[in-house]
């Protein structure tokens, strides 16, 4: 996703709103907070990206948008060749109960959790992607290790896109280290899973995207969930959204047959995650999710029983800037504040 690293002030009624739910945040949320005991994911979870590097408060925007599970983006090393992994690459805000540790606190104690996300378009163009930077194996699967018993995580979030799509050494070190930390959680008894959000065509992943998830099974990593970014297509022509999504997710499907050909399709159609961008997104007007189109994917969604179903980004989710084009902190389009959360968080609660 070409996502950028840049603090966007919210307009002033926004900003009162924030400002509200951050206290209210904030009561159930201390810096004290321990993080719980991981449980397992649910079979079906609504997790929108949360844009980390906005000074926010994720519990207080989960809370006033109804959302109980975030993906918390991004984590990446500070430059190029480092082992260490920060919170958006800034060393002052390291993996540590200081750094979100209460906010993960508080989204654990509405019955929810954070999945921290890795990488994203500006570490995968810089080099700080963990992977890509760090060269010892046994490092990167002591960072995703570090990030279970600092914050009660059950899930973590592998962005990958542009040019550690071509980094065949990283990807390599990547599986690896999914691979060595799956077995670590399995001998201390804990849940842990991971899922790859890779870029995607309206017909499935590019042969770039597709060796990914074939190096995985070489090194024998369990990939949980493939989540596919279903917009930012560059192919220049009009889309209609949701309906590109579903062909995306059948693409996707008949691929995973063939790296899992033992699996049911049904079991293969509950590895699968989709993430949208609401409103118009950062190709511009010809890729524009509406919220009928929204409506549409999440009953689609139910319907095939996928895993995940996310947006980029919870900060944008407000209906502003209509007519400008959408960005970080705003949709673009005419709608309802938090109607994309709304709408998609029927998919990880009871049915109508």
């Amino acid at each position: 996703m070409r996502r950028t690293r840049a603090l966007h002030a919210l307009p002033a009624t926004a900003l009162s709103a924030a400002l509200v739910a951050l206290g209210a945040g904030a009561a159930h949320a201390t810096p004290s907070s321990a993080p719980h005991s991981a449980k397992p994911m649910p079979a079906h979870v609504a997790a929108p990206y949360f844009e980390a590097w906005t000074g926010e408060s994720p519990a207080a925007l989960a809370a006033e948008s109804g959302n109980k599970y975030l993906t918390l983006a991004f984590l990446q090393t500070p430059n190029a060749g480092s082992c260490t992994a920060d919170w958006n690459g800034d060393a002052t805000q390291p993996i540590g109960p200081g750094t979100f540790g209460a906010d993960i606190a508080a989204l654990q104690a509405r019955g929810g959790n954070a999945i921290p996300s890795f990488g994203g378009y500006s570490a995968d163009t810089t080099g700080t992607e963990l992977a890509d930077s760090c060269t010892d194996v046994d490092a990167i699967a002591g960072v995703y290790e570090k990030l279970v018993t600092t914050y009660g995580i059950s899930r973590i979030d592998l962005d990958i896109e542009a040019d550690s799509l071509a980094n065949t050494a990283g990807i390599d070190r990547r599986n690896k280290a999914v691979a060595k930390a799956e077995r670590w959680a399995e001998r201390t008894g804990r849940p842990l899973q991971f899922s790859y959000t890779l870029p995607t065509t309206t017909k499935g992943l590019e042969t770039n995207g597709l060796a990914v998830l074939q190096n995985a099974v070489a090194n024998h990593a369990r990939v949980d969930v493939v989540n596919i970014m279903t917009f930012d297509y560059y192919d220049g022509a009009a889309h209609d959204m949701a309906a590109d999504t579903e062909t995306a997710a059948d693409g996707l499907h008949a691929q995973l047959h063939a790296l899992y050909p033992h699996k049911s399709a049904k079991a293969l159609w509950g590895r699968i995650g989709v993430t949208e961008m609401p409103g118009i997104d950062d190709f511009g007007p010809a890729e524009t999710f509406t919220t009928q189109n929204a409506a549409t994917v999440e009953r689609w969604a139910a319907a095939q029983g996928i895993d995940t179903l996310s947006f980029w980004a919870l900060q944008r989710d407000n209906g502003d800037c209509v007519g400008t084009g959408g960005a970080n902190a705003c949709s673009g389009i005419v709608q309802d504040p938090w109607y994309f959360s709304h709408t998609f968080a029927r998919f990880g609660g009871p049915r109508r």
